[in-house]
Protein backbone atom coordinates (compact mmCIF):
# COMPACT_ATOMS: atom_id res chain seq x y z
CA UNK A 1 0.00 0.00 0.00
CA UNK A 2 2.89 2.36 0.87
CA UNK A 3 4.39 1.77 -2.34
CA UNK A 4 1.31 2.06 -4.38
CA UNK A 5 0.71 5.80 -2.82
CA UNK A 6 3.56 6.83 -3.28
CA UNK A 7 3.80 6.18 -6.67
CA UNK A 8 0.46 7.85 -7.13
CA UNK A 9 1.96 10.53 -5.35
CA UNK A 10 5.75 11.57 -7.14
CA UNK A 11 3.67 10.83 -10.88
CA UNK A 12 2.03 14.32 -11.20
CA UNK A 13 5.52 15.70 -9.75
CA UNK A 14 7.20 13.84 -12.36
CA UNK A 15 4.64 14.77 -14.93
CA UNK A 16 5.92 18.52 -15.83
CA UNK A 17 9.43 17.20 -15.74
CA UNK A 18 8.79 14.54 -18.62
CA UNK A 19 6.40 17.54 -20.61
CA UNK A 20 9.38 19.74 -20.14
CA UNK A 21 11.95 17.60 -21.62
CA UNK A 22 10.01 16.39 -24.75
CA UNK A 23 8.96 20.24 -25.85
CA UNK A 24 12.68 21.22 -25.10
CA UNK A 25 13.83 18.43 -27.72
CA UNK A 26 11.27 19.55 -29.91
CA UNK A 27 12.16 23.57 -29.65
CA UNK A 28 15.67 22.30 -30.33
CA UNK A 29 15.07 20.48 -33.47
CA UNK A 30 12.66 23.01 -34.86
CA UNK A 31 15.57 25.69 -35.04
CA UNK A 32 17.55 23.66 -36.89
CA UNK A 33 14.91 22.69 -38.80
CA UNK A 34 13.37 25.81 -39.81
CA UNK A 35 16.87 27.55 -40.08
CA UNK A 36 18.42 24.72 -42.42
CA UNK A 37 15.41 24.42 -44.64
CA UNK A 38 14.65 28.41 -44.75
CA UNK A 39 18.19 28.59 -45.89
CA UNK A 40 18.25 25.75 -48.25
CA UNK A 41 14.46 27.54 -49.12
CA UNK A 42 16.83 30.98 -50.02
CA UNK A 43 19.07 29.23 -51.60
CA UNK A 44 17.27 26.60 -54.73
CA UNK A 45 14.38 29.22 -54.76
CA UNK A 46 12.08 26.05 -53.44
CA UNK A 47 8.24 27.34 -52.70
CA UNK A 48 7.99 23.76 -51.09
CA UNK A 49 10.89 24.04 -48.68
CA UNK A 50 9.73 27.66 -48.20
CA UNK A 51 6.52 26.23 -46.91
CA UNK A 52 8.26 23.28 -44.61
CA UNK A 53 10.54 26.02 -43.29
CA UNK A 54 7.64 28.35 -42.45
CA UNK A 55 5.44 26.05 -41.10
CA UNK A 56 8.25 24.68 -38.64
CA UNK A 57 8.64 28.44 -37.69
CA UNK A 58 4.86 28.40 -36.13
CA UNK A 59 5.26 24.66 -34.84
CA UNK A 60 8.46 26.51 -32.83
CA UNK A 61 5.86 28.93 -31.33
CA UNK A 62 3.35 25.95 -30.06
CA UNK A 63 6.15 24.12 -28.69
CA UNK A 64 7.27 27.00 -27.00
CA UNK A 65 3.60 28.13 -25.33
CA UNK A 66 3.52 24.54 -24.34
CA UNK A 67 6.55 24.58 -22.69
CA UNK A 68 6.26 27.76 -20.79
CA UNK A 69 2.96 26.92 -20.17
CA UNK A 70 4.37 24.07 -17.86
CA UNK A 71 7.21 26.39 -16.19
CA UNK A 72 4.80 28.38 -15.75
CA UNK A 73 6.83 31.38 -16.94
CA UNK A 74 4.40 32.46 -19.86
CA UNK A 75 3.43 36.18 -20.62
CA UNK A 76 1.19 35.18 -23.38
CA UNK A 77 -1.99 33.66 -22.85
CA UNK A 78 -2.90 30.19 -24.62
CA UNK A 79 -5.44 31.76 -26.42
CA UNK A 80 -3.49 35.02 -27.58
CA UNK A 81 -0.49 32.74 -28.96
CA UNK A 82 -2.86 30.24 -30.66
CA UNK A 83 -4.69 32.58 -32.21
CA UNK A 84 -0.97 34.69 -33.41
CA UNK A 85 -0.06 31.00 -34.78
CA UNK A 86 -3.16 30.64 -37.08
CA UNK A 87 -2.45 33.95 -38.51
CA UNK A 88 0.70 33.70 -39.42
CA UNK A 89 -0.28 30.40 -40.73
CA UNK A 90 -2.52 32.22 -42.80
CA UNK A 91 -0.16 34.74 -43.94
CA UNK A 92 2.31 31.38 -44.56
CA UNK A 93 -0.23 30.11 -46.77
CA UNK A 94 -0.75 33.06 -48.83
CA UNK A 95 3.24 33.85 -49.23
CA UNK A 96 3.46 30.16 -50.47
CA UNK A 97 0.63 30.36 -52.62
CA UNK A 98 1.63 33.37 -54.39
CA UNK A 99 5.87 32.01 -54.57
CA UNK A 100 4.48 28.86 -56.10
CA UNK A 101 2.15 30.13 -58.57
CA UNK A 102 4.40 32.87 -59.64
CA UNK A 103 7.34 30.19 -60.19
CA UNK A 104 4.71 28.22 -62.39
CA UNK A 105 3.60 31.09 -64.33
CA UNK A 106 6.94 32.14 -65.23
CA UNK A 107 8.63 28.86 -66.02
CA UNK A 108 11.40 29.69 -63.06
CA UNK A 109 13.66 26.53 -62.37
CA UNK A 110 14.10 25.90 -58.15
CA UNK A 111 17.41 24.58 -58.05
CA UNK A 112 18.58 21.28 -56.73
CA UNK A 113 18.42 20.98 -52.89
CA UNK A 114 20.21 17.88 -51.18
CA UNK A 115 20.40 20.15 -47.81
CA UNK A 116 16.66 20.34 -48.10
CA UNK A 117 15.90 16.46 -48.96
CA UNK A 118 18.31 15.83 -45.85
CA UNK A 119 16.15 17.90 -43.53
CA UNK A 120 12.62 16.66 -45.35
CA UNK A 121 14.26 13.11 -44.48
CA UNK A 122 15.59 13.74 -40.87
CA UNK A 123 11.84 15.01 -40.30
CA UNK A 124 10.35 12.02 -41.55
CA UNK A 125 12.25 10.04 -38.49
CA UNK A 126 11.98 12.45 -35.70
CA UNK A 127 9.14 13.88 -36.04
CA UNK A 128 6.84 11.26 -35.73
CA UNK A 129 8.78 9.45 -32.96
CA UNK A 130 8.60 12.95 -30.91
CA UNK A 131 4.74 12.83 -31.94
CA UNK A 132 4.13 9.01 -30.47
CA UNK A 133 5.89 10.11 -27.64
CA UNK A 134 3.77 13.24 -27.03
CA UNK A 135 0.36 11.41 -27.29
CA UNK A 136 1.55 8.58 -24.99
CA UNK A 137 2.91 11.24 -22.49
CA UNK A 138 -0.57 13.13 -22.63
CA UNK A 139 -2.26 10.29 -22.24
CA UNK A 140 -0.59 9.66 -19.11
CA UNK A 141 -0.46 13.00 -17.69
CA UNK A 142 -3.83 14.58 -18.41
CA UNK A 143 -2.17 17.25 -20.33
CA UNK A 144 -4.10 18.64 -23.18
CA UNK A 145 -2.19 21.35 -24.74
CA UNK A 146 1.00 18.30 -25.13
CA UNK A 147 -1.89 15.94 -26.85
CA UNK A 148 -2.47 19.23 -29.45
CA UNK A 149 1.21 19.80 -29.70
CA UNK A 150 1.23 15.81 -30.81
CA UNK A 151 -0.71 16.70 -33.77
CA UNK A 152 1.27 19.72 -34.78
CA UNK A 153 4.38 17.28 -34.72
CA UNK A 154 2.75 14.55 -36.58
CA UNK A 155 1.25 17.02 -38.98
CA UNK A 156 4.76 18.48 -39.53
CA UNK A 157 6.16 14.68 -40.59
CA UNK A 158 3.30 14.70 -43.56
CA UNK A 159 4.29 18.23 -45.09
CA UNK A 160 7.45 16.62 -45.06
CA UNK A 161 6.58 14.01 -46.79
CA UNK A 162 5.08 15.69 -49.56
CA UNK A 163 8.27 18.71 -49.68
CA UNK A 164 10.70 15.69 -50.06
CA UNK A 165 8.26 14.15 -53.21
CA UNK A 166 8.86 17.56 -54.61
CA UNK A 167 12.54 17.64 -53.96
CA UNK A 168 13.36 14.56 -54.89
CA UNK A 169 11.46 14.99 -58.06
CA UNK A 170 13.36 18.00 -59.16
CA UNK A 171 17.19 16.52 -57.67
CA UNK A 172 16.66 12.94 -59.12
CA UNK A 173 14.34 13.19 -62.07
CA UNK A 174 15.07 16.82 -62.94
CA UNK A 175 11.16 17.28 -62.78
CA UNK A 176 11.35 20.97 -61.59
CA UNK A 177 7.51 22.01 -61.65
CA UNK A 178 6.24 19.32 -58.92
CA UNK A 179 8.69 21.22 -56.66
CA UNK A 180 5.80 24.26 -56.92
CA UNK A 181 2.86 21.40 -57.14
CA UNK A 182 4.27 20.29 -54.17
CA UNK A 183 4.10 23.85 -51.99
CA UNK A 184 0.78 24.18 -52.99
CA UNK A 185 -0.27 20.59 -52.23
CA UNK A 186 0.85 22.13 -48.63
CA UNK A 187 -1.66 25.01 -48.31
CA UNK A 188 -4.39 22.79 -47.46
CA UNK A 189 -2.53 21.41 -44.41
CA UNK A 190 -1.20 24.51 -43.73
CA UNK A 191 -5.04 25.94 -43.74
CA UNK A 192 -6.35 23.41 -41.67
CA UNK A 193 -3.83 24.16 -38.83
CA UNK A 194 -4.59 28.08 -39.37
CA UNK A 195 -7.96 27.32 -38.61
CA UNK A 196 -7.67 25.11 -35.73
CA UNK A 197 -5.15 27.68 -34.31
CA UNK A 198 -7.55 30.43 -34.68
CA UNK A 199 -10.05 28.17 -32.63
CA UNK A 200 -7.54 27.58 -29.78
CA UNK A 201 -7.02 24.06 -30.69
CA UNK A 202 -3.15 24.31 -31.33
CA UNK A 203 -2.32 24.67 -27.20
CA UNK A 204 -5.52 22.83 -26.38
CA UNK A 205 -7.99 25.58 -25.98
CA UNK A 206 -10.68 24.01 -28.07
CA UNK A 207 -13.08 21.73 -26.92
Amino acid sequence: MKTQCHAAASAPADAPQIVYWLQAITILWMLAECALSLYAAWAAQSAALLAFGGDSLVELLSAGVVLFSVRQTSLLSRERAARASGVLLFLLAAVVACAAVTTLVHGSHPEASWLGIGVSIAALIVMPALAWLKRKTARTTGNQALAADAVQSATCAYLAAITLAGLAANSLLHIQWLDPVAALAALPILAIEGRRALQGEVCGCGH
